[in-house]
């Protein structure tokens, strides 16, 4: 009917994936033509040529039900894309679809169906329909027990989402934490949760600036077991300076209300993607063209 000589060249033509050339020959029987205009008809060709665009704007948001929550982020190419009707009900969609199931991966969860489609067809239609490239980029599912409370944050609009998990029933005191892991930044919970790699990376860069400042190599190596401790207290929630009381740590301020940080989620949108370096008149001007 068609040889994969007709899939890679519909590939070629059209930009979509093997697989969904694949079944496009399948369901024309083999018409090449007819294959371009089913693509075409799904969204998929338009969809999979921006995927090389960079998508670094958008929105994260967090929806909680009882016991469960969920935390997800969508990017977009623009601003004002983040602002469309359509992309904040797809995320408010997804959110809510990912949050009655029990997937754990991205691969899963576009899978699972809205309405009479999957999240990857759904994605798909409505990047046709937008015109640029969107991404699901992450999500995570998580749960606490009836002793515990979510601390719910979101800040810029959905520009940063902390989703904390805290033992002790009080509200305040977990929005507090969430609160300040949105202004503080925080890589991770816990010093038992930074990589080796990253430790490793960072003592020798402390031990390079102390040779830099002159100190044998010896008195440098020294040196560099109290400056882990002040990286810690920079990057770890439990152990910085609580934003409201620096006299305290994050991890003292929830003791000292009878509370324990159990989890922290962050997501602030964009963050890792290389960004584009453009101006808006020129981003204008590149839609003219």
């Amino acid at each position: 009917m068609f040889s994969a000589a007709d899939v890679k060249n519909l590939r070629e033509k059209t930009g979509a994936g093997m697989l969904d050339c694949k079944k496009a020959l399948e369901a024309c029987n083999g018409d090449m033509d007819q294959a371009v205009d089913w693509l075409r008809e799904k969204g998929i060709s338009k969809a999979s040529k921006k995927e090389s665009r960079i998508a670094a704007e958008g929105l994260s948001e967090i929806i909680v039900d009882g016991n469960k929550a969920v935390i997800l982020e969508v990017n977009s190419e623009t601003d004002f894309v983040a602002k469309n009707e359509e992309f904040k009900k797809f995320i408010s969609t997804v959110g809510n679809t990912i949050l009655n199931s029990e997937v754990t991966t991205m691969e899963e969860a576009l899978e699972l169906k809205v309405e009479e489609e999957t999240i990857s067809n759904y994605l798909i239609n409505l990047i046709a329909k937008i015109g640029e490239k969107i991404s699901f980029r992450r999500f995570e599912l998580v749960s606490k027990n009836d002793d515990q409370v979510f601390g719910v944050y979101s800040h810029m609009g959905g520009k940063i989402s902390v989703l904390t998990v805290l033992d002790g029933n009080n509200e305040e005191v977990a929005k507090d934490v969430s609160m300040h892991a949105a202004a503080m930044r925080p890589a991770y919970m816990t010093r038992e949760e930074v990589p080796e790699d990253v430790l490793n990376h960072e003592r020798e860069i402390i031990k390079e600036q102390a040779i830099n400042e002159g100190k044998p190599a010896e008195i440098a190596e020294k040196m560099v077991t109290g400056r882990i401790n002040k990286y810690y207290k920079e990057v770890c929630l439990l152990e910085q300076a609580f934003v409201k009381d620096p006299d305290l740590s994050v991890e003292q301020y929830a003791k000292n209300n009878g509370c324990t940080i159990k989890k922290m989620v962050r997501f602030e949108v964009g963050e890792g993607i290389e960004k584009r370096n453009e101006d808006f008149a020129s981003e204008v001007m590149n839609q003219i063209k």
